[in-house]
């Protein structure tokens, strides 16, 4: 059996760890007017009769795979997404970014490629970089490491916080392109400390290499939430599933549970893991298992929500919110159930 902590990624401690040092920066709220609880995708400060959201992020460990390969134009792309897809979880439109680039020793040409994917990312999010900082930290940093922060903007009577979820709305997902960039530790452990596998192996039935599938950029799902935020229905909460898997949902409302049956195959990436003795349980807590963001929705909608967003990405059905208080039971891909 392998597990996350295996890997040198102790959850428990890291939740605990966060919790204490928003504890202690809560004092600074009351500078200014705070919309959002902190624990949310997204923060909200007042701004008149609007509201600016911002989140942070990097690209993790899924730097270490960029390095193995020697290719390293894509990961600004994750670096963008990771940061977008939180800000609009709240309802806002991502406006602008600012970028922070650590170097071990600064190298021009990659430094130029990791540029390459923050444009892509950029352009595929309709968003500006405004500005950045790049900082060579020897000591510190072994290789690279790359964060952006993000802002968006939402009219104040459109905030989407999650509060008016209830038993009875639906949720759909939308498919992700991979493990995107939560999970790389386990993943690398189950797959070249366990499985032995390299880079150039290919992935069970998939046409692409180890390395190719670890290293596939993060889906934007910008354009598509964007738009459907200008269409006539109610949207009642947003979920990008990243690290931590469907538990992201519980960041949404506390108050109701959720019960998902209908969670589509997984990518083969995911199996292939799952195949090394990574329990059901752990994967669907820490990977996105095939969905990478979650919109929640009244069930008379559904359909049509459902219909609208497969012009962008492969939109499912998966399930329903209840009454069952900060629980969630889902069925997995191997059919058993298992609950959080």
């Amino acid at each position: 059996m392998v597990l996350y902590s295996d890997s040198g990624v102790d959850i428990s401690l890291e939740e605990k760890t966060v919790s204490n040092i928003a504890s202690i920066l809560k004092s600074t709220l009351k500078n200014q007017e705070i919309i959002t609880e902190s624990g949310h995708f997204a923060a909200l400060v007042k701004l008149g009769n609007n509201a600016i959201a911002m989140s942070t992020d990097g690209v993790g460990s899924k730097i270490l795979i960029a390095e193995m390969m020697k290719k390293y134009d894509t990961v600004g792309i994750d670096c963008i997404a990771m940061v977008v897809n939180d800000i609009l979880c709240v309802g806002a439109e991502p406006i602008a970014l600012v970028d922070y680039l650590a170097v071990e020793k600064p190298d021009i040409e990659i430094a130029g490629e990791i540029a390459k994917g923050l444009v892509k990312g950029a352009n595929l999010s309709n968003i500006a970089i405004i500005g950045g900082e790049t900082a060579s930290i020897p000591d510190v940093v072994k290789g690279f490491d790359l964060a952006g922060t993000g802002i968006g903007i939402v009219d104040i009577d459109k905030i989407i916080s999650g509060e008016n979820i209830a038993d009875g709305d639906v949720l759909i997902g939308l498919k992700s392109t991979g493990i995107h960039s939560n999970g790389l530790s386990l993943a690398r452990k189950a797959i070249f400390d366990i499985a032995k596998l390299s880079l150039d192996d290919k992935v069970l039935t998939s046409e692409n290499t180890v390395g190719e599938e670890l290293l596939k950029p993060t889906e934007i799902y910008v354009k598509a939430i964007n738009d459907l935020l200008k269409k006539d229905f109610e949207i009642k909460g947003l979920a990008h599933i990243t690290g931590g898997g469907v538990n992201n949902l519980k960041r949404l409302n506390k108050n109701v549970g959720f019960e998902i049956d209908n969670f589509p195959q997984p990518q083969d990436i995911f199996k292939l893991i799952h195949d090394t003795g990574v329990p059901i349980e752990e994967m669907y807590a820490v990977f996105n298992m095939g969905i990478g963001f979650i919109i929640i929705v009244k069930e008379n909608e559904a359909d049509s929500i459902v219909e609208f967003l497969n012009k962008y990405h492969n939109a499912y059905k998966i399930g329903k919110v209840n009454s069952n208080k900060g629980k969630i039971n889902i069925k997995t891909y191997t059919d058993e159930i298992i609950k959080y």
